[in-house]
């Protein structure tokens, strides 16, 4: 059976010619969904590879983009894939074997990864144990529509895939940070959403327990530094969620406050 391969881009131009060039013997068409890229993303995918169809789309977060460029698929197996992320050469014939089969124990398939940071395989402290759904029939699932830390949804039981997923999580500290604050104001505005609020003791002492729940409950000291480093920006990133999610809510009863008296004196 045929097979699309499903990406959702901003700016991927130094990841997405890796995980291309590493599929292209496999896929029968590659779907993109790009969030107006300012880089040589664009222009990489549609000069070198005659297989992509690139679209562009205004990004209003992560489940509703990856749902588009799961409707511009074409055929009934879907492999949907990060622009960071490359399966190793078990991983994919483990993925050829199951869309090749007329019939297979599973419609919705996981993967296991290797979680680079830098040049170091992670292990421990929750990341070297992570398998996410990333191959299904198309018709068996969609994600949700989260703006963050979406998920894809599925009735289907989920089978396991033999070899892994190379993800190359960070190029540079800068860029984590960045990635940090980005998926921080995300993570806010999605609880503010869901109606959560946070008192002043959550916010001092939710990321400290997670520190140490990363450190040493889920053994990230057994990846010497660059687990510690793991661990405090998991803390960092905790702290920023739940401050921003505390701004959101001053403000809005600030503003609440000021309607009801603007309609008190009237």
């Amino acid at each position: 059976m045929a097979l699309s391969l499903a990406i959702i881009t901003y700016n991927e131009e130094e990841n997405i010619v890796r995980l291309l060039d590493s599929l292209t013997d496999i896929v029968d068409e590659i779907i993109i969904v790009d969030s107006f890229s300012t880089d040589k993303t664009k222009e990489i995918c549609t000069q070198k590879y005659p297989q992509v169809k690139f679209f562009e789309k205004k990004f209003n977060g992560y489940g509703e983009q990856k749902n588009h460029a799961l409707a511009l698929c074409s055929h009934e197996w879907v492999l949907f894939l990060d622009a960071d992320e490359v399966p190793d050469e078990t991983l994919k014939r483990s993925i050829q074997r199951i869309t090749s089969s007329g019939s297979t124990g599973f419609n919705v398939y996981k993967a296991k990864f290797n979680n680079h940071l830098g040049i170091h395989l992670i292990r421990f402290g929750g990341w070297g144990n992570v398998c996410r759904e990333r191959l299904f029939r198309k018709k068996y699932a969609k994600y949700s529509d989260d703006k963050v830390h979406e998920f894809l949804i599925t009735d289907q039981k989920v089978g396991l895939m033999e070899g892994k997923l190379d993800h190359y999580t960070y190029k540079s500290i800068h860029h984590h940070v960045s990635k940090i604050n980005k998926y921080s104001d995300m993570m806010a505005e999605k609880m503010f959403e869901r109606g959560k609020r946070i008192n002043r003791f959550k916010i001092i002492v939710s990321p400290m327990f997670e520190f140490i729940k990363v450190f040493i409950f889920k053994l990230g000291f057994l990846d010497g530094f660059p687990g510690f480093y793991i661990a405090k920006t998991m803390s960092y990133y905790t702290f920023l969620k739940y401050i921003k999610l505390h701004e959101k809510t001053r403000l809005y009863e600030k503003i609440r406050l000021q309607e009801i008296e603007k309609n008190t004196v009237k």
